[in-house]
């Protein structure tokens, strides 16, 4: 399928990529709220401002498929529950210190997806799939080798957004409502926690006067604002072409983390990524083959 306009799909799939990769700025200007509350309202700025998007969704009838598939519901109901482990998980590492191992996670997810397709899809691994699998595994081993424990936040991260990926196919929406539909699938969680948390940082009334709020409650569009750039360049790139713009985020946050905020980059961490970065050349050469035909 060609593209029907390459330049705006650059343009909003950069923006998106660009965006996502400097959230680490914004999550770190709420450091003072802990990550389960950041993602409570982050689900609920979502939700409100996910349906005031929706008011001029070009494709109303989406609501209408949900509704005569109330398995559909189900599954949204499940992935919205990963991707709010996946949040939390996320926020928890970038104010912690351990932004390198956010950054890792999501290099190796492209990976991780080619894995459970292999595992629970039964799909066939090309001979490529398998040697960047093969250097994915060696870096992870000779990290639990040299520090002697897993990088649970970099798994973590891959696995929960790996699962979410997999079973929002089970519910073909589009990825804008989807999301809003998830995120109001936690609403009423999000409110339960509030209400047996009146000593939240945000329960307190003299939160809302503060900065701080204004960039709690900016969750909201933070969030989706990229999802609408990303669902925009879907429609003017092709797949292959956003499947290495994906690598953008990661690598932002790699750089974020080093340069701006001081984190370690010790010799087995280098050897890591060396490990993940070289078998995802070989993925996105995999890729590359596979759409001119030439595998």
């Amino acid at each position: 399928m060609q593209a029907a306009n390459p330049r705006r799909g650059y343009i909003l799939g950069l923006s998106a990529y660009i965006i996502w990769g400097l959230f680490p700025i914004y999550f770190k200007a709420i450091a003072a709220v802990p990550a389960i509350e950041i993602i409570i309202h982050r689900a609920l700025w979502s939700a409100l401002f996910g349906s005031i998007v929706l008011m001029f969704w070009k494709h109303p009838g989406w609501w209408r498929d949900l509704r005569n598939n109330p398995q559909r519901l189900a599954v949204l109901a499940l992935s919205g529950t990963l991707i709010a482990a996946n949040w939390i998980v996320y926020v928890w590492a970038v104010n912690n210190g351990r932004m390198l191992e956010a950054s890792l996670g999501y290099y190796i997810n492209p990976l991780v997806n080619v894995l459970l397709a292999m595992l629970l899809l039964g799909e066939r691994l090309r001979r490529l799939q398998m040697l960047a699998v093969a250097f994915a595994a060696i870096g992870v081993a000779q990290h639990v080798w040299h520090v002697g424990s897993l990088p649970w936040v970099s798994l973590a991260l891959a696995l929960t957004f790996a699962f979410y990926g997999l079973i929002r196919k089970k519910a073909p929406v589009a990825a804008l409502p989807g999301l809003v539909v998830e995120t109001w699938m936690l609403v009423p969680l999000a409110l339960i926690w509030l209400t047996l948390n009146p000593t939240a940082v945000s329960a307190q009334p003299e939160f809302w006067t503060t900065t701080q709020a204004i960039w709690l409650a900016a969750a909201g569009p933070v969030t989706l604002v990229p999802l609408v750039c990303f669902n925009a360049a879907a429609r003017h790139l092709p797949f292959t072409t956003l499947g290495f713009l994906q690598y953008i985020a990661p690598t932002l946050v790699l750089l974020l983390a080093v340069l701006l905020y001081g984190e370690h980059l010790t010799t087995s961490t280098i050897i890591t990524f060396a490990f993940i970065w070289t078998g995802l050349a070989i993925y996105s050469v995999d890729i590359w083959l596979k759409s001119r035909g030439r595998h």
